[in-house]
């Protein structure tokens, strides 16, 4: 009687820990975005509860999700380092410092692209036909200086202009500007911003008012760019491989889902963002328009880290696109 007791005791011990290792993964998942179209995967997983269904199918049980929006890449950053937050969507620049700076500790790589948004350079000075015709007396406004994309593009057009060394030529003219206000600068005829490094709605609205694209970021990148990236890091994916698995078939279904009919898509973004500026129909031709791309497939991310790197931005330097992903993304075939 006494063996068969502890017989049953063992065998409830066994039960309760492999119940505690079947829980042992996160059973909530934390995101964190920024505003605006280029989130719009966001917004359909979180509307569709895409991650929660997801992680039903696979059988993980209840997994719940939280999804907050930040103003900015560094708070993004931040929340993410001090685990207060588990994946982001973040813009190139600010994914690639952040792969650098946690190289062999935490380890931030991206688990995937998000989306690829042509941005432009728009200037309403009839004298400029390239990046050389720019001079003391003109200003040129991107979302911050030295290291917002636009910044980048412009380093790299002149440094493709002038040669190596020669990055920072233009640097003297940017003015960090955040696009609603750029845009009411660019269009002041005596103003000081003459040009602007526009994306989409604003790059729309400055060509209706007259002005002229002197160049694009694909066209300085030689094709098209990846515009943000989603991300974790290492200790949550090694934590948490079922969940990371149900995060990223959430992530194909909500791209698949936007791609599938982009007017139903800029609905549930109007919808879901209360958005006043733009109507429906704006936001349709938006992500509808050439090079405006949702995929996961990841474009330019290994050139712009070289280039970070060769100019003395990033510390470590990849060997390829794939030291910057996860492995799980290595079958996408990006560069």
């Amino acid at each position: 009687m006494k063996n068969l007791n502890l017989r049953i005791f063992v065998t409830g011990m066994l039960v309760l820990a492999l119940c505690g290792a079947a829980r042992a993964e996160a059973s909530q998942v934390r995101f964190a975005r920024q505003l605006g179209l280029g989130y719009l995967q966001f917004y359909v997983m979180q509307d569709k509860q895409m991650v929660e269904r997801q992680a039903e199918r696979a059988g993980l049980g209840k997994v719940t999700t939280v999804y907050s929006g930040m103003g900015t890449p560094t708070a993004i950053s931040d929340a993410l380092l001090s685990g207060n937050v588990d994946i982001v969507g973040i813009g190139l620049p600010a994914f690639l410092t952040l792969w650098d700076k946690t190289r062999g500790n935490m380890d931030v790589r991206g688990m995937m692209a998000m989306n690829r948004q042509p941005a432009y350079l728009n200037t309403r000075n009839p004298n400029i036909k390239s990046i050389r015709d720019f001079t003391d007396k003109d200003r040129i406004a991107v979302p911050s200086v030295k290291v917002s994309t636009q910044a980048l593009f412009l380093q790299i057009a002149a440094e493709k202009e002038w040669g190596p060394g020669q990055h920072g030529k233009l640097d003297h003219l940017t003015v960090g500007l955040a696009h609603p206000d750029a845009i009411v600068a660019v269009l002041n005829p005596v103003g000081e911003i003459t040009a602007h490094f526009a994306t989409s709605p604003f790059h729309e609205a400055e060509m209706k008012a007259g002005l002229k694209t002197v160049t694009s970021g694909y066209e300085i990148m030689g094709g098209e760019v990846s515009n943000l990236v989603f991300i974790t890091t290492e200790k949550f994916r090694a934590a948490n491989p079922k969940v990371y698995a149900v995060v990223v078939a959430a992530m194909d279904e909500a791209i698949a889902w936007t791609n599938a009919d982009k007017r139903r898509a800029a609905k549930l973004y109007m919808d879901m963002t209360k958005e006043k500026k733009l109507t429906e129909d704006d936001v349709t031709a938006i992500i509808s328009a050439p090079g405006f791309d949702f995929t996961k497939v990841p474009k330019k991310t290994f050139k712009f880290a070289e280039f970070l790197h060769r100019i003395g931005s990033l510390k470590n330097k990849p060997e390829s696109w794939k030291d910057l992903y996860f492995a799980e993304a290595y079958a996408l075939g990006g560069d």
